[in-house]
């Protein structure tokens, strides 16, 4: 078997839309249900909208990382190199990785968001506790993040026999 075959390249490509992909429905969930519950609150004390912008904002952080990881690998993948096998596998880790770490923050971030803005209303002590679980729910996506570039590193020792 070779070390360097030509569908090599596909699992590096299907890193860069796991984690693309993956990472930008985590953020687009995250996004809509905390702004669902934004809205929810601009009915009642609409002076309260810009302090609670916190969960779309960090929803939204969710998707750069995504992107990173995504430019990353992509930078790896070229037409005139050699793309060893083992490249394309790190590379599916790696966006895989980044993805599902990005998706579930996402969804952590919307649910939070959404329960703590509707609590808002209510209670305005409630802010400092959202904003912590929110960090909590946002550092996810970050390990991810981490994971993906540590295992990009590894990618670089990787070549084909000539």
């Amino acid at each position: 078997m070779s070390v360097c075959p030509p569908y090599a390249p596909f699992f590096g490509f299907a890193g860069v839309s796991a984690a693309m992909v993956l990472s930008t429905v985590g953020a687009a969930f995250g996004t809509s249900k905390a702004g669902i519950g934004i809205t929810g609150l601009g009915t009642f004390k609409p002076e309260l909208i810009m302090k609670s912008l916190i969960p779309v904002v960090m929803s939204g952080i969710i998707a750069v990382y995504g992107l990173v990881v995504s430019v990353l690998i992509a930078g790896n993948l070229s037409p005139k190199n050699e793309y060893p096998l083992f490249s394309g596998f790190v590379h599916l880790g790696a966006g895989l990785a980044c993805g599902m770490t990005g998706l579930s923050a996402g969804y952590a971030i919307g649910i939070v968001g959404d329960s703590c803005v509707r609590a808002y209303v209510h209670e305005t002590k409630v802010f400092v506790t959202m904003v912590l679980i929110l960090i909590f729910a946002e550092v996810l996506g970050l390990y991810g993040l981490i994971v993906a570039l540590i295992m990009n590193t590894r990618t670089t020792d990787a070549r084909c026999p000539n």
